[in-house]
């Protein structure tokens, strides 16, 4: 096989199958990045053990063929390549790289043949469309607070379910829970819950864009997920998620707005001192201002205030530093709602005006 393309076209396809393959060892196949071209096109494949991923890039081909590269040497050679235009040819076990219009540098990659290479799986079960954005939108608000307890697999992704006219999805580790909603296409039939692992979401995150659609199918097993050239199929987690709905408040009486810039501001500054195991931090509460502080600890103490809209009576809130900061950077909005019944019971974190999405947060121990 041989063919000419452009290093930046090809370096981002690769990154994207680096990111894909989890095994470092040059003698395993799924090291390996599958590679062949036909037709002025260059397909790419990756996989490891639970994720796959391939795309086709437009090249000019001399000769037709396959072979597949170890993964982490060819992106470096393309990664740190000094010529805009570079050549890849095969010959017996080796792959060539070098620029089009000069001799040297030369690489020669070892390499295994195409055979070698496991089949991507296919979907038997039909794909349903919905904007990349509304999918972004809800992978964002969502995929942070998953579990990374492996003793409670069942959180160690996150769930999509279609519910009457919504598609949710919905993340939790026990203490905090994100939840989105859109709405579905009358089209689109009804599907079971199922746990999405964050490998594949986090990819999708980082390599779409707000233009165009995604293409979904689901069946018992896996996941695919196609857009742009790109497509991406992924096993689904195996267990029961919690009961999600069990856990959303039916009424909250108290509540309070701020503005999301001066809380994130205050956070920071308040985490300087902030227990690195517990990340316990305080809200006092009161009628038109709120004090963010730490507990008191060999480091030592703080305390900042920040003005708020509440006219209920003064409470104080014992909370994860964390899991009130990822809500607060994820969202857009300039203020934001804090919703609660009292200082031991979860609060509500929603934007104003309310959208398709909140966060629900469990306080600690005073």
């Amino acid at each position: 096989m041989k063919f000419t393309c452009n290093k930046e076209v090809l370096l981002k396809e690769i990154s994207i199958a680096q990111e894909i393959i989890s095994s470092k060892n040059a003698i395993l196949i799924l090291s390996n990045i599958y590679l062949e071209v036909k037709d002025n096109i260059l397909i790419i494949k990756a996989k490891d053990m639970k994720v796959n991923f391939q795309t086709e890039v437009p090249v000019t081909v001399i000769e037709p063929g396959a072979t597949t590269v170890y993964g982490d040497k060819f992106f470096g050679v393309i990664s740190t390549f000094p010529y805009d235009e570079l050549e890849f040819s095969q010959k017996d076990n080796l792959a060539i790289i070098k620029p089009t219009t000069q001799k040297k540098p030369e690489y020669k990659l070892k390499s295994i043949a195409s055979d070698k290479f496991p089949e991507l799986p296919a979907s038997s079960e039909p794909f349903f469309e919905m904007p990349i954005k509304d999918f972004r939108d809800m992978i964002q608000q969502s995929v942070f607070a998953v579990s990374d307890d492996e003793t409670r697999y069942f959180m160690n992704g996150v769930y999509l379910e279609k519910s009457e006219d919504k598609i949710i999805m919905v993340a939790t580790d026990g203490r905090r829970m994100a939840y989105i909603s859109k709405s579905a296409n009358e089209k689109i039939k009804d599907f079971p819950g199922v746990i999405i692992p964050p490998k594949i979401l986090n990819t999708v995150l980082k390599r779409s864009g707000d233009e165009g659609p995604v293409n979904i199918s689901i069946n018992d097993k896996m996941i695919f997920i196609n857009f742009a050239s790109y497509k991406f199929s992924s096993l689904l987690i195996e267990g029961m998620f919690p009961n999600y709905k069990k856990v959303i408040p039916e009424s909250q009486e108290f509540y309070l707005s701020i503005k999301r810039e001066e809380m994130l501001d205050a956070l920071r500054r308040v985490s300087l001192m902030v227990e690195k195991k517990s990340h316990r931090i305080y809200l006092g509460i009161h009628p038109g201002k709120m004090a963010i502080y730490s507990e008191e600890s060999e480091l030592g103490i703080v305390e900042d205030e920040i003005p708020c809209e509440y006219d209920g009576e003064e409470v104080t809130i014992a909370l994860n530093y964390r899991y009130l900061e990822e809500p607060f950077k994820i969202m857009t909005d300039d203020v934001i709602k804090i919703r609660f019944n009292s200082a031991i019971k979860a609060i509500t974190i929603e934007p104003i005006p309310e959208k398709d999405f909140f966060h629900i947060v469990m306080p600690m121990q005073s």
